[in-house]
């Protein structure tokens, strides 16, 4: 049963989670399940399936850019994933209201 509502909670902040972590700088996807497992302290471990429908979805909207890289040497070419302005102007939206959301929720959990 617990793991039905952890599933719950982590697929609402996935687009807020994607998008602050290609705040910072563009990324391949690989790139991102690594980072989101890192800074949460594996809390959110994606596999490829959950993620790039996230990624393809958040550029319909016009919110993340895709770009090919040149292929280099044994590197081969990847697609990398970059925030737009619309993208940064939603994410502090998002931000805004996760900060109202967790702070009702923490005020309902501690009575």
């Amino acid at each position: 049963m617990n793991e039905k509502y952890e599933r719950q909670m982590k697929k609402g902040v996935l687009d807020m989670i994607v998008l602050k972590l290609l705040a910072s700088e563009a990324k391949y996807g690989y790139q991102i399940i690594q980072e989101m497992k890192e800074k949460s302290g594996e809390i959110f471990m994606l596999k490829d399936g959950t993620l790039y429908p996230i990624l393809y979805r958040l550029e319909d909207d016009g919110l993340v850019e895709s770009r090919w890289s040149a292929a280099e040497g044994k590197q081969v070419a990847r697609k990398y994933y970059v925030i737009t302005d619309a993208g940064r102007q939603a994410l502090h939206e998002i931000e805004a209201v996760w900060v109202r959301i967790s702070a009702g929720i923490s005020r309902i959990m501690e009575d």
